[in-house]
């Protein structure tokens, strides 16, 4: 372990901080508007889903780039929000499980920080708009609660951090001061946003669920098709939402003045997609609109990570990523295009596992480290809240299950996958025992073991099991129950 992590140790005990900034920020200082939506992958009209309506976010892709490859650094919003929110892989930085409870957390190794504290180094005001107590905004029709221009305020980081943002809204600012605001839209998750979006109350409509075209590996089954569609209608709510903010930012006089890039935080909420390496976990929208509409309406297929996203979002301003950051500003003139990108996936709320998975333009590759543990290892959440998950196991017990859907139901993994994602890309056929890719196989498994040494990849940690079962019950079965302290 101690050889796996000196290159990463070299590289924070180098960087004093993420770049020098100036305490006044230059008066022509843009504003940064930060939308993440959560659960959702490239399911929008102008990404080229027919039944989906996005108008909102299909107006901010015309005036400002679409990009095709982006990709998140993990398939679950904790891990992910990590490595946004600071630039680095969350496996380098110790925030890869999901989640990492609150007594257990640690603050970031030294020469890390979050890109907040860049920006407000710059001079920058630092948002995380959100509703305030009491203020929680309410479908009349529903009494569901939504986030709208408010956002929800999440931030579910697995570090120790004392001031991630410097409010709740960006009108808390100083007279003429830039922000850099983050808003998170929940609607897309599973929750009361997806129970609004197919109620007979929607405000978007309903995508009907006989025209949906499911991938090969689901079952074509009445509750398969229910749950895509609400997915679609979901995403739909949240475009109008999305609408929302933006229509404030006219009101209050900021367009002209403020980029405004949106991305999910991880892949889509279904059921073979997030908590996995599966392009449906880790494939996000990335779309980046500049005040002066340059670029407008172009798209860009480069790979991108989220990461470099981090480090894009501090370019927006002029600011330079410091030598600890990993990830690369993809916008500053002669960026060099990325070759393959990189994601992992370690436990999940109590569903302990470890994958690692590279990714270039044409293939994909995977690597499980606990081939005996199958992919539908019992978890909670995903049981709750999946109907096709349970779908699933159900018909593979009466043994009716395409061959492509078996795959996942399947008592164990294969420890190396390789995908063909030209001729394959719903990566259903594992070509990792084919002797004729074979070269290729050993590329990128070479490629994830020079990750794991030269980012300092943490996962190879075990946790305690006593430990993730108090994080997530409170405390052991033996163990006397707390009571709440008198006041």
């Amino acid at each position: 372990m101690r050889t796996i992590f000196l290159p990463l140790a070299s590289l924070l005990l180098a960087a004093t901080a993420f770049g020098a900034a100036p305490a006044t920020p230059p008066s022509a200082a843009p504003n940064i508007l930060f939308i993440l939506a959560e659960d959702i992958g490239p399911q929008l009209a102008c990404y080229g889903e027919p039944l989906v309506r996005t108008p909102h976010l299909d107006a901010l892709a015309a005036r400002g780039v679409r990009y095709t490859r982006a990709f998140t650094t993990s398939p679950v919003c904790s891990p992910s929000r990590s490595a946004i929110m600071t630039g680095m892989y969350q496996t380098s930085i110790g925030a890869h499980q999901h989640r990492t409870w609150q007594w257990n957390k640690r603050p970031l190794p030294p020469g890390v920080e979050t890109i907040t504290d860049t920006f407000r180094r710059a001079g920058y005001f630092t948002a995380n708009l959100s509703a305030q107590p009491g203020k929680a905004k309410k479908s009349a029709a529903t009494g569901l609660k939504i986030t709208g221009a408010a956002g929800s305020g999440k931030t579910d980081f697995n570090f120790m951090v004392e001031k991630p943002f410097d409010g709740h809204d960006w009108n808390q600012r100083r007279p003429g001061q830039p922000f850099f605001a983050q808003i998170t839209i929940q609607e897309s998750h599973k929750g009361d946003g997806w129970t609004l979006a197919r109620s007979k109350d929607s405000p978007v409509g309903r995508v009907d669920a006989t025209r949906v075209k499911l991938p090969p590996f689901y079952p074509d089954h009445p509750v398969a098709r229910e749950e895509y569609a609400n997915y679609l209608d979901a995403v739909a709510l949240m475009d109008s939402y999305v609408g929302e903010v933006l229509a404030r930012l006219e009101r209050d006089g900021l367009a002209g003045n403020t980029a405004v890039a949106f991305m999910g935080d991880n892949g889509q909420c279904l059921f073979r997609s997030k908590q996995f390496l599966y392009d449906g976990g880790i494939h996000v929208p990335l779309l980046i609109a500049w005040p002066d509409r340059r670029r407008a309406g172009t798209f860009d297929d480069r790979l991108v990570s989220s990461i470099d996203v981090s480090a894009a979002l501090l370019g927006l301003a002029g600011l330079t990523p410091g030598p600890a950051m990993q990830g690369r500003n993809f916008l500053a003139p002669g960026a060099e295009p990325r070759t393959h990108v990189f994601a992992a996936r370690d436990r999940m709320d109590t569903s302990v596992d470890r994958m690692r998975a590279v990714r270039t333009d044409r293939w994909k590759y995977i690597r499980n480290y606990f081939p005996e543990v199958p992919y539908q290892q019992h978890n909670a959440y995903k049981e709750r809240q999946y109907p096709t998950w349970n779908l699933v196991r159900e018909l593979a017990r009466a043994g009716q299950l395409s061959p492509e859907a078996a795959l996942f139901a399947a008592p164990r993994k294969p420890i190396e996958e390789l995908y063909d994602l030209a001729a394959d890309p719903h990566e259903v056929r594992n070509l990792a025992a084919d002797p004729a890719h074979a070269a290729t196989l050993r590329e990128l498994r070479a490629r994830v073991d020079r990750w794991i040494a030269d980012t300092g990849d943490q996962g190879g940690t075990m946790e305690d099991p006593l430990d993730i079962f108090r994080g997530y019950h409170g405390r052991l079965p033996d163990e006397p129950e707390k009571k709440p302290a008198v006041r």
